[in-house]
């Protein structure tokens, strides 16, 4: 257990940029709402998955929608809650704890805004271990759990509660809620318990997350690489150095999709890289050949700084490195690869594993 205060929240959002293989939102944006909540309402607990009591009901809150349109629509910092009181009623009892739906960007600092506004935990692990763009795609759904009864909230107020007959359901559903609410809401959902927590999340990744922020802020202010100490603590590979050299990106169906080519510099010069993405980067070609796929992460960070670029940060001219991170190796089953790899997304691929260090 300890309390997490708004100049830690700076190494956080850093390092869950990273992890967020280009989305679950601007970190940035995240880290200021939550700073702000803290500020006002206290610092928040993060309690270890083993902490948690068997009985209790964890409630994972999250944001839905393209993460282009938060950039421009800033949430109001008041659709976390909202979302967790709509759902509370609906089940008939309160939450004991919070847990982020995934370790990426703006969804990694959304429990933090909620749990300072209500004096909840947070519990220190997530369901996905990276950012996925869909509701559907979580860990507690290799093990059974629900992503319904599911609680969307906007910024003006309105709630809707889905009750649906799977997990898909869930968020074709809610999907098209997100788009009619301004393709941007706050979800609360995926209720579990205690003693589920050591097989549906993955442990300790806002740790993890506090610990790569650290290590990247640290290399920078020695003037070591600090790419190098990313790809250090997370077991990456370095696909590639270079510059953007073009984006195609589209908003559409509530989600960012696209492009971008990249052009290598320095030791990768003569070489390019393309990167789709649907929010996330999600299929990686180097000259033409696939070399990393989803479920693994494929991470693009600023060269000089190490910060990480987000598929709605990418802009010509950019100098960047993309590396290739192992997922968690539940997302390599046969039910994991059903729920994330390339081939359901429309990729006429299987899963490539990464090339060696």
């Amino acid at each position: 257990m300890r309390e997490i205060k708004p100049e830690q929240l700076d190494d956080l959002a850093r390092g869950a940029g990273i992890l967020g293989t280009g989305g679950g939102g601007d970190p940035y944006v995240g880290k200021l709402l939550a700073q702000q909540a803290i500020r006002a309402h206290g610092p928040v607990t993060v309690v270890d998955i083993d902490e948690v009591p068997a009985d209790a009901m964890v409630v994972a809150i999250s944001g839905m929608g393209a993460p282009t349109v938060s950039l421009e629509k800033i949430p109001a910092g008041t659709e976390e809650v909202t979302a967790l009181r709509a759902l509370e009623r609906a089940l008939g009892r309160r939450a004991t704890h919070l847990v982020p739906i995934e370790v990426g960007g703006l969804n990694s600092m959304v429990p933090f805004i909620a749990a300072a506004q209500t004096g909840l935990p947070v519990v220190d692990g997530d369901a996905m271990g990276r950012a996925f763009p869909e509701a559907q795609m979580v860990l507690p759904g290799l093990i059974g759990v629900t992503v319904a009864p599911m609680a969307v909230a906007d910024d003006k107020g309105n709630t809707l509660v889905l009750d649906t007959v799977s997990n898909l359901w869930a968020e074709r559903l809610a999907r098209s809620a997100c788009v009619e609410m301004g393709c941007s809401v706050s979800c609360a959902d995926t209720v579990m318990r205690g003693d589920q927590l050591r097989d549906g999340l993955v442990p300790a990744t806002l740790t993890l997350a506090e610990e790569l922020g650290r290590a990247v802020r640290e290399a920078r202010a020695v003037h070591a690489d600090p790419v190098a100490a990313a790809a250090g603590m997370l077991g990456g590979v370095r696909l590639l150095t270079g510059k953007v050299v073009d984006v195609e990106r589209r908003t559409s169906g509530g989600f960012a999709r696209g492009e971008a080519r990249l052009a290598g510099t320095a030791g990768d010069t003569g070489r390019t890289l393309e990167l789709s993405f649907q929010n996330e980067h999600l299929l990686a070609r180097r000259d033409g050949t696939v070399i990393a796929t989803t479920p693994d992460l494929i991470c693009v960070l600023d060269t000089d700084t190490g910060d990480p670029v987000t598929t709605e940060g990418l802009r010509y001219g950019l100098r960047v490195t993309v590396l290739g991170v192992p997922c968690d190796p539940r997302w390599l089953t046969p039910g994991g690869l059903d729920l994330a790899g390339p081939r359901y997304f429309g990729y006429d691929t299987d899963h490539v594993p990464l090339p060696p260090h």
